[in-house]
């Protein structure tokens, strides 16, 4: 078939948006049809003047194959309507519900908070056009008035995911970009903020602390645990001074759900100091949440954040802060007891990055597991735990009756 050339197509306004007609051959078919493809907004983000709205159509055409042979003709497999919003629309749900490695609630309550400020900026584009260009001028330049750098790179990480999402019917990127950053000036991240307490603050924490909940950040300060995963333990995941991680409790949700990543199901050893004040807060419960509310449903992460660790901040002079500066606390702590790498990420629950973490089979030895977890301590003075008789029980069931040093 002969190859089709000369088409520059037809910019007409329609309404609110300027689109590009143009003829395009479809397979089956013998005469070509009109396609009419939206271009450019009139006015506001993602708008073009008249020489950008002649160069942006020769590219929609030439994406499309109408100057291409007919044989060649993708314009089948390209929904070339599609903006970025739809694209977007379509991707958050698919990652939420795909059978490989779907993810959380949190990260998808971020991404899509992420996509309601990308929308107002490029959500009326067309997808093909969303480039380095495109993200420079309307992401990077606008969201560095706002956002820190490190928010600004998620940012354009979810742009990048969303771009990416577009694929054809043999599985290929629709629109294979090559991003550049220093085109789109995207800023360097530096002196990320990433606050860690020290041994006095977290005695002093858990000092102001009232009952459950200083032993609650006892446990996080001790043993490492992401708060989610603090809040999921159950009375059954609890065995003496091992700890079973078996879920996490979503941030946005309050409900269970795995952990974080893989190696976040993990056993973790605790400091016999520690595992008595765990236990006498179980108080003989063989069921229920650890850590719970007066419903016996399990803590809400906000409002414990809000109503007493950032109370308890504020008494004691220190600049509030969330609660994974407890964790970098305690590998800080096991890295300054020279604990051996493979065990701080086997309690961490992070995941090894050479080939020697994936001989290390040190963590399955539980007898050097509770000898280092005995000998590095905790590095703070943990709360006060005393027995009592339950008055719901005619056995005697340990209870924390006080918390200090």
């Amino acid at each position: 078939m002969s190859r089709r050339s000369g088409q520059v197509g037809y910019i007409e306004k329609k309404g609110n948006s300027y689109r590009v007609r143009f003829l395009l051959d479809v397979p089956g078919r013998d005469k070509r049809v009109y396609k009419s493809v939206f271009l450019a907004p009139v006015s506001g983000p993602g708008s073009l003047n008249t020489f950008e709205r002649k160069r942006r159509a020769k590219e929609i055409i030439a994406e499309a194959g109408a100057n291409d042979e007919v044989t060649a003709c993708v314009a089948a497999s390209v929904d070339l309507n599609t903006t970025f919003r739809q694209q977007a629309d379509w991707w958050i749900e698919n990652v939420q519900t795909r059978k490989r490695k779907p993810i959380k609630a949190g990260t998808a309550a971020s991404w899509k908070s992420a996509l309601r400020w990308i929308n107002q900026r490029i959500g009326d584009m067309p997808l093909s056009a969303v480039d380095n260009l495109a993200v420079r001028d309307h992401i990077v330049t606008q969201g560095a008035k706002r956002y820190s750098p490190k928010m600004l790179h998620n940012i354009v990480q979810v742009v990048k995911m969303v771009v990416a999402s577009s694929i054809d019917e043999k599985g290929e990127a629709r629109f294979p970009i090559k991003w550049n950053h220093d085109f789109i000036d995207l800023p360097v991240i530096a002196h990320q903020r990433k606050p860690m307490f020290t041994a006095e603050e977290v005695t002093n924490i858990i000092a102001n602390a009232d009952g459950q909940l200083a032993v609650l950040y006892a446990l996080l300060a001790g043993s490492g645990l992401r708060i989610g995963e603090a809040l999921a333990l159950q009375v059954e995941d609890v065995k003496d001074s091992v700890i079973k991680v078996k879920h996490g409790l979503s941030a946005v949700t309050n409900e269970l759900q795995t952990p974080k990543t893989k190696n976040g199901v993990r056993e973790v050893d605790l400091h016999s100091s520690l595992a008595v004040a765990v236990n006498c807060l179980i108080a003989g419960r063989e069921l229920g949440f650890v850590f719970q509310n007066e419903s016996g449903g399990p803590l809400c992460q906000a409002n414990v954040l809000r109503r007493s660790l950032h109370a308890i901040l504020k008494k004691i002079g220190r600049e509030a802060c969330g609660f994974h500066a407890f964790r970098r606390f305690r590998n800080t702590h096991l890295r300054k007891s020279r604990v051996p790498d493979g065990l701080i990420q086997y309690w961490m629950g992070h995941a090894g990055g050479t080939m020697t973490d994936n001989y290390d089979r040190v963590r399955e030895d539980l007898t050097f597991r509770r000898f280092t977890a005995e000998q590095v301590g905790l590095g703070f003075v943990p709360p006060v735990a005393e027995k009592r008789v339950s008055p719901c029980s005619p056995q005697n069931h340990p209870q924390v009756l006080a918390v200090g040093r």
